[in-house]
């Protein structure tokens, strides 16, 4: 039994603001609207497709036609905006990845119907050549030879990967896409992309880098719903950023502002929350952060097999991300959290 002896001599008593809901709503300091999500969705060729993607349960690769009413319910949740990435038939796909600007391929079908039945949806469109690739790779793969040897070998070229990622970009552009996502990490993309979206006539259409993507291993299920994981011989080490470094990101997000950058991402993000954090300390430009595959699918798992309540750790995990400075957050469950935000 408590007695008048027992209390402590407290001043400041910080669980005074917790003590009811109220009281914790009142004084919170981080919040998540739907205005903060963006959905990715991963989209395929034909008619009433709806396809399961089994390592990210709940999600699907949708057909345009179930695409346009997923987006429209999407929108009278609050969401503003998505992310198309495509799954290409393989009889498309090259070693050169012609298919991305070709002005009628499927992501460019996709957001010139979702803007004309849903024209106020913000569209994200991805830039890189990993969907259409037989390589699996986000650039060019071409047999280099060391100078002063002569001998040869396999790598991923920064500057003809850029010429192509510019004529990607400018397809979408002319789809009507709000926004080019370049996620390739190609060195001076950024540049070549704003001025030639700029020299077409394009300076509307805004440019999210993904200024710090990692080599990561949360990536998996993201490729099994595109069927986009690298062949060939090389991992993707030699573009994609080091997992121990967080000054790197720096430096990176600092030349793609230079370069012309509206928006930079910081990718992974529940890994990379110091990275995000460090991000928006140093800008003073929107910084999105992408809640990957892997990371969606771990939760998931988990929930699923009765080991975490899955909508209050999800929620905590995206928020957290948010918390850690993200304006934008890419996530597959923003269907989910708008529904409960």
């Amino acid at each position: 039994m408590t007695t008048t002896d027992s209390r402590l001599s407290l001043v400041q008593r910080p669980r005074r603001l917790r003590r009811t809901d109220a009281l914790r709503r009142m004084s919170r300091e981080t919040v998540l609207t739907p205005s903060d999500l963006i959905q990715p969705f991963f989209i395929v060729e034909g008619r009433g497709q709806r396809q399961a993607i089994s390592s990210m349960p709940g999600q699907f690769r949708l057909s345009v036609d179930v695409l346009v009413e997923e987006v429209k319910s999407l929108r009278a949740l609050g969401v503003p905006g998505i992310a198309l990435f495509p799954k290409v038939d393989d009889a498309l796909k090259t070693v050169g990845g012609d298919e991305a600007w070709n002005d009628n391929n499927l992501v460019s079908r996709a957001i010139k119907t979702l803007k004309d039945a849903c024209p106020e949806v913000m569209i994200i469109g991805d830039v890189a050549l990993d969907p259409y690739t037989t390589t699996g790779q986000d650039g060019l793969m071409h047999d280099v030879a060391w100078p002063g040897t002569g001998a040869m070998s396999a790598e991923i070229v920064n500057d003809a990967t850029v010429a192509a990622l510019v004529k990607q970009a400018l397809s979408e552009a002319r789809a009507g896409v709000d926004i080019i996502a370049p996620s390739d990490m190609m060195d001076g993309r950024i540049g070549a992309l704003r001025q030639a979206l700029d020299d077409a006539g394009f300076e509307r259409v805004c440019l999210l880098s993904y200024a710090a993507k990692y080599a990561s291993g949360f990536y998996g299920p993201f490729r099994d719903a595109l069927d986009s994981a690298p062949r060939g011989g090389l991992d993707k080490k030699t573009y994609q950023m080091n997992p121990a470094n967080r000054q790197e990101a720096l430096r990176e997000v600092r030349l793609d502002l230079e370069q012309g950058a509206d928006m930079v991402m910081v990718k992974p993000a529940l890994p990379y929350l110091d990275v995000v954090m460090a991000v928006k300390q140093a800008v003073d430009v929107p910084v999105a952060a992408y809640h990957v595959s892997g990371e969606y699918a771990m939760l998931k798992a988990a929930a699923g097999h009765g080991w975490l309540d899955g909508d209050r750790c999800m929620m905590e995990a995206v928020l957290s991300i948010k918390r850690a400075g993200a304006d934008v957050i890419l996530t597959y469950a923003a269907r989910e959290l708008a529904q409960k935000l």
